[in-house]
């Protein structure tokens, strides 16, 4: 049983791939969240910016994790960038489970050159504590598995302190 988990939302693939990198790397468990939004297409695209300027979250479906998120060493938490806000899933499973997160670390991914640290802060309101570390990862990009290694590098530092 692992003391990492990686839990994320995902519409396109990309912080799928992400973070599954990152899971691999750390032997970390992966869990996906969502909630009954149909986000496929340009609608689902529309929506998602939409439903990101909100502050009201959708119920999220049930998922489930090898143990409860307050047990976890760290928990990395994964997501698109949608309006520069992170993914509104994101955001109602830290408005409902964040302060049961000890540590948590952020990977964001992002279809811009900006590399939209801002959300960090935005999702640092729904938790005991802020981040201990972040990475901002634009797949495609020449510095992608750059950014990626060197976070996974910084986590390991960080379960060695």
């Amino acid at each position: 049983m692992s003391d990492i988990l990686c839990i994320y939302y995902s519409r396109t693939g990309h912080t799928w791939n992400a973070v599954c990198e990152i899971a691999d790397a750390l032997d970390a468990e992966t869990v996906q969240i969502t909630d009954d939004r149909d986000r496929s297409g340009w609608r689902g695209y529309i929506r998602c910016g939409m439903d990101a300027m909100k502050t009201s979250t959708r119920p999220l479906l049930p998922f489930q994790t090898e143990k409860p998120l307050s047990e976890y060493r760290l928990v990395i938490i994964a997501t698109p960038v949608w309006a520069g806000r992170c993914a509104s899933p994101i955001r109602a499973l830290l408005k409902r489970r964040g302060l049961e997160m000890k540590n948590v670390a952020y990977v964001v991914t992002r279809s811009t050159t900006q590399r939209s640290e801002e959300v960090y802060d935005q999702m640092d309101m729904y938790t005991a504590q802020p981040h201990c570390l972040a990475v901002s990862l634009r797949p495609g990009s020449e510095g992608y598995e750059f950014w990626r290694n060197d976070f996974v590098q910084n986590v390991r530092r960080w379960l060695n302190n």
